[in-house]
Order: structure tokens, then C-alpha cells, then sequence
């Protein structure tokens, strides 16, 4: 089982292919397995990796080091521990938070290019900011319902990510991954979101090209609002997934791989 320590947590990661870098970035109380069907396909031309953060999959339940500014710091000792260089980082959801915070941390060093998967410039409600998917209180539900029912809002979830009636397979998937990350780690994630910082301000000085993607249905976020985040990065391109909700990597694995061939070749 391939793992690596970085900034003293012992992450999981898989490494397929060989060719330029491909660095997939999971979401919250999810896990490398939302990517496998771009390890298997992707690795015919690329050299295409993926790891679990910190408390999540199969990396270390750590106690601490739960903010997205850590977890972009383990990333880029990720990057230099295996010594990755003009790297493709594709970031879902609070993966590409994680990127952004990257960016903001490190600028574009070691990044050719990004891709944001289905993720706004800020998933918390802001007085001046007209999106938004969590206000405080949304919040503060979602803290119960980790600590006295974690499994039913899992359950929720699973509907509420997707755009179809989950299958067996896909429901077993977001229940499996993210029974893995204990509740106080998702309590601490949840929290830290009151603290996010306002993307708003990054996403216009990434130098990087850009690929961002929106699923159609909009249970979990709407189009709109990660639309926006291409509008503020000045190369970027925006892809519709219409058969889609938020988990576009296993809802249209193949539009979606053969999407990020081309803008891969494209730069």
C-alpha cells in the first residue's frame, strides 16, 4: 500500500501511468476512490496520482491539521517528496478550495495548469456575495447531525450529490468514504468553513491555465455560482456536465476524461 509522510501525517496515494503529472484533490469526507475511473483511464497517457488527506480514505486519522491551509501544505510537500513538476492539479470540490488555498500559499510553483471541479469561489454565504451553499446555521445543523445521526446525513448526501436516484454502487461509495473520516474531523472541516477565506480575492491571479467544470443539477450547488469562478480566472474554460450533479468524476467518467485530454493537450 503506497504511503508517504508529509508534515508528519502518513497519506495514502495511488500512482498510475506514466508521461506529465496528473494530481487529483478529493472533497470533504470523500476520498481517492471518486477518481478511479480517471486513474484507470487517464494512466494510458499520463502519469495520474491521487491521495486521500489527512483524516480522510485511507491516510492517517491524525488529531490535528484539519484547515484547508494545511492540507495545501501537504500538498506541496506531496509534490516535493515525489519530486512532481509542471503539474495538472484537478481539485472537486473542497479539493479545489484546497488548490486555490495552494496558490495563495505558494503562487503557481510546480502547476502548469488547474481544474476545478464543480466547486464556487466560496461555499459560505457572504453579505456582498450573491452565492453561496452554507450559511451558520446550515452549519451548525450539519455539526449535530455528525455527532448523533453521522450515517442518515451520509445517506442524504448520497441523493443529494448525484443527480439521478444513486445506485447501489455509487450510494455504497459516498457512505463507504465517508464513514471513514471520524466525526470529529468532519465537526473540525465544518467548523473551519466559518474561518474560509473569500476565494474571490485568488482566483483573478492564478497564471495558470484553467478548466472549470459544473454539474447540471443543482441539489448540492448551482451552475451559476461555479460559473463564477471562471469568469474571475483570466484563462480559463467552462465545461456543462448535463448528466450531472456534484460527483461529475463518477457520474460522466468519459466526457469527463476525454474533456480534461483535451484542455491538457490544448496546454
Amino acid at each position: 500500500m503506497p504511503g508517504i509522510q508529509c508534515n508528519g501525517a502518513d497519506l495514502y496515494y495511488e500512482d498510475q501511468g506514466d508521461g506529465e503529472p496528473l494530481v487529483f484533490l478529493h472533497g470533504g469526507t470523500a476520498g481517492l476512490r471518486f477518481f478511479e475511473p480517471q486513474l484507470t483511464s487517464l494512466s494510458d497517457e499520463y502519469r495520474a496520482l491521487a491521495v486521500d488527506f489527512r483524516g480522510h480514505g485511507r491516510s492517517e486519522k491524525t488529531e490535528l491539521g484539519h484547515t484547508l491551509s494545511q492540507y495545501a501544505r501537504d500538498v506541496r510537500e506531496f509534490l516535493l517528496r515525489l519530486d512532481l513538476d509542471d503539474v495538472v492539479v484537478a481539485g472537486w470540490s473542497m479539493g479545489a478550495l484546497v488548490s486555490w488555498e495552494y496558490i495563495h500559499q505558494f503562487g503557481t510553483d510546480r502547476i502548469r495548469s488547474i481544474v476545478d471541479i464543480d466547486m464556487e469561489p466560496s461555499p459560505i454565504k457572504r453579505d456582498d456575495y450573491e452565492f453561496g451553499s452554507y450559511g451558520r446555521d446550515d452549519l451548525a445543523e450539519a455539526v449535530d447531525r455528525i455527532q448523533t445521526d453521522p450515517l442518515d446525513l451520509l445517506d442524504e448526501q448520497a441523493t443529494a450529490l448525484l443527480k439521478e436516484s444513486p445506485s447501489r454502487e455509487l450510494r455504497n461509495l459516498v457512505l463507504d468514504e465517508g464513514s471513514r473520516v471520524p466525526p470529529a474531523i468532519q465537526g473540525t472541516l465544518l467548523f473551519g468553513l466559518l474561518q474560509l477565506r473569500d476565494y474571490r480575492d485568488v482566483l483573478p491571479s492564478i497564471d495558470v491555465p484553467a478548466l472549470v467544470c459544473a454539474g447540471a443539477d443543482e441539489k448540492w450547488r448551482s451552475v451559476e455560482s461555479v460559473e463564477y469562478a471562471a469568469e474571475l480566472i483570466p484563462d480559463s474554460r467552462f465545461e456543462l456536465f448535463e448528466d450531472s450533479g456534484h460527483c461529475i468524476t463518477v457520474e460522466e467518467p468519459e466526457p469527463f476524461n476525454r474533456i480534461v485530454r483535451d484542455f491538457i493537450r490544448a496546454h
